[in-house]
């Protein structure tokens, strides 16, 4: 390779490092069992519910935030960071309540993970993953978090657009996608994960014992997390999501 082919080739490469810097930053970093499933994690900032994140997410955030700013969208956050004892609370509520309506454990169960997940197997434990809408959004409605809000003439059809156009820059990608050959989670117009760690955070995730750990944290209908069960909950509630960001 001459002088000058050789120049070109490491300014293409630091140009691309620039442009996807979690390039650089993926490959070494480890992740503790505590921090994977929100009993903890060193990397978080904010101190309140909507403002705590993991710190290079919400460094991006801040940038897309701004960027929406500019085109009259101001993207609010709605729910960030959530601990694995925020996330058993909601679990077991839906539990006894769906269960003393009349349904069967194991109904009850697959009632509630249509739109909420387990305990511990959380993507919003790990800090990376936001809900948001548009506070200039208006009307406003009562409950926001409906798909119908982001689409046709709703409050945050705008969001949706920009997010759609502008979100991948600042390193955000929708999770549950609405596509009709996914399984799982039911679509999620307003979840978004801010890529450069969530993967990396996935990948270690994978590696965990769900079962035994939701046993040995003794959640509230664990007995009927049979193997079977846990395997396809993996499989589509865990893995079925937006390929970039696998």
């Amino acid at each position: 390779m001459d002088r000058k082919q050789f120049i070109k080739t490491s300014l293409s490469a630091v140009t691309g490092l620039t442009l996807l810097p979690h390039l650089a930053m993926r490959s070494t970093t480890s992740y503790t069992r505590d921090q994977l499933i929100g009993k903890g994690n060193p990397d978080l900032t904010g101190d309140t519910y909507l403002t705590t994140m993991h710190k290079e997410t919400a460094a991006s955030f801040q940038r897309m935030k701004a960027a929406a700013a500019k085109e009259n969208i101001a993207i609010e956050v709605v729910s960030a960071y959530r601990s694995f004892e925020r996330q058993k609370e909601i679990f077991e509520r839906k539990y006894a309540d769906f269960t003393s309506d009349g349904l069967a454990p194991l109904e009850a169960i697959k009632k509630i993970i249509e739109y909420s997940t387990i305990p511990g197997t959380s993507r919003h434990h790990w800090g990376t993953d936001l809900d948001l809408i548009d506070a200039n959004g208006s009307p406003r409605p009562q409950s926001v978090l409906q798909a119908k809000h982001f689409h046709g003439d709703g409050p945050f059809c705008k969001l949706k657009e920009w997010l759609n156009e502008n979100a991948a820059e600042f390193g955000f990608y929708e999770v549950y996608t609405n596509n009709a050959q996914r399984n799982g989670f039911k679509y999620e117009p307003w979840h978004m994960s801010y890529a450069p760690v969530s993967i990396p955070m996935l990948k270690a995730y994978r590696k965990l014992d769900i079962k035994a750990i939701l046993q040995e944290e003794k959640i509230k209908g664990s007995d009927y997390f049979t193997d079977d069960f846990i395997a396809t909950y993996r499989k589509e509630n865990v893995l079925d999501i937006n390929p970039k960001l696998l």
